[in-house]
């Protein structure tokens, strides 16, 4: 991706090499960059984000994909003064641009959820120009989050999950894969990035636990359960088989496609989204489900909320906190059958005799 910007494109570099942020990551936060710069650069005609951005911008409105984009003939005469002109306008932001680019996000109906990461890359990124003496202070400081919606992750229950589990066929090889990546999404609440990136080497057998390469490069290991890891040792003996037959097999990988290589995210999505399907569930839920549903079952079930978020890979304990209004239900059904007060009978709060009854008041 071409910014336009020598200081954008030392700050993308910071974050991949020094922050360790995924190549996805710093990508997202060079569009937004991108985007900010052509608001500076154009005004109120340079706040759309260009039509290679679009597939990783969850916010944007449906309107945007047609509106603020230069013509074929322009295009080089834009990006000429977005390389002159891109740094100077950067480094001279002050807090009343930082408000009127937010006020135009919201104009164009984008989400409180966008705003407030596109909002976040901000505040990064001139957190580094302060770091590298590029600014004297930062902008963004002065400026709130846009106060979120408040939505609750989607989880399913018990039942479902075994259904979901058991519909994969493990006659076949690809059946027992797919029956293998289901049983390992639910067992350790692992993300579908992560589920794809282990390797063979990654499952210790013996000590029942798995390593896994997370957010930011970061490695953890966590337990797995003894049904996955069943469910992966009848996969294995499938794949075994299937390798010795195929020379360009990749050895090292756990799941792999039909071809022997590396199976992607999006693959993981289209096998779950057929087993939907056969076992008669929402076609709306996700890979990701599993994970809040992982979560879910273990705070229900007495996990203690650092555990989880140690599983879960979470940095921060308010991310985790959000499962937590998931087990209400389970809070106050435990409540109702241990409080002394909660079980006493009723029956000694009788109702008061009417005047003129039989009773006196």
């Amino acid at each position: 991706m071409e910014e336009g910007s020598a200081t954008i494109e030392q700050f993308l570099h910071y974050l991949k090499f020094e922050k360790r942020f995924s190549e996805h990551t710093a990508k997202c936060y060079g569009a937004d960059l991108t985007q900010f710069t052509d608001f500076l650069l154009n005004g109120s005609n340079g706040a759309t984000p260009s039509a290679t951005n679009r597939a990783w911008e969850p916010g944007a409105p449906a309107e945007a994909a047609t509106m603020g984009q230069p013509e074929a003939g322009t295009a080089t005469a834009v990006a000429t003064q977005t390389e002159q002109e891109a740094d100077p306008h950067l480094l001279a932001v002050d807090v009343d641009e930082a408000r009127a680019y937010l006020a135009h996000l919201n104009d164009k109906g984008y989400s409180k959820a966008t705003i407030a990461r596109k909002l976040a890359t901000l505040r990064s990124f001139y957190k580094f120009l302060v770091k590298t003496n590029r600014c004297a202070s930062n902008p963004l400081t002065a400026i709130r989050t846009p106060k979120q919606d408040k939505k609750l992750p989607r989880f399913l229950e018990y039942t479902e999950v075994k259904r979901l589990l058991e519909t994969p066929p493990t006659d076949s090889w690809l059946g027992s894969r797919d029956r293998a990546i289901l049983e390992t999404l639910y067992s350790t609440g692992i993300r579908v990035s992560e589920l794809v990136a282990l390797n063979m080497d990654d499952i210790d057998f013996l000590s029942e636990v798995i390593h896994i390469r997370g957010k930011g490069k970061k490695e953890r290991i966590t337990p797995i359960s003894s049904s996955a890891l069943q469910a992966i040792q009848h996969y294995m003996e499938y794949r075994n088989k299937r390798a010795q037959n195929n020379s360009h097999f990749d050895s090292r990988v756990l799941f792999v496609n039909k071809h022997g290589q590396r199976l992607s995210t999006r693959s993981v999505r289209r096998k779950m989204d057929k087993y939907l399907k056969i076992a008669g569930l929402d076609p709306a839920i996700s890979p990701h489900t599993l994970r809040h549903s992982f979560a879910t079952h273990m705070l229900n079930n007495g996990a203690d909320l650092r555990s989880v978020q140690e599983l879960l890979g979470h940095q921060s304990l308010s991310t985790t906190q959000v499962y937590t209004h998931l087990t209400t239900r389970k809070l106050k059904e435990v409540y109702e059958n241990s409080h002394p007060r909660e079980t006493m009978s009723q029956e000694s709060y009788s109702s008061p005799v009417a005047p003129g009854g039989n009773g006196q008041v």
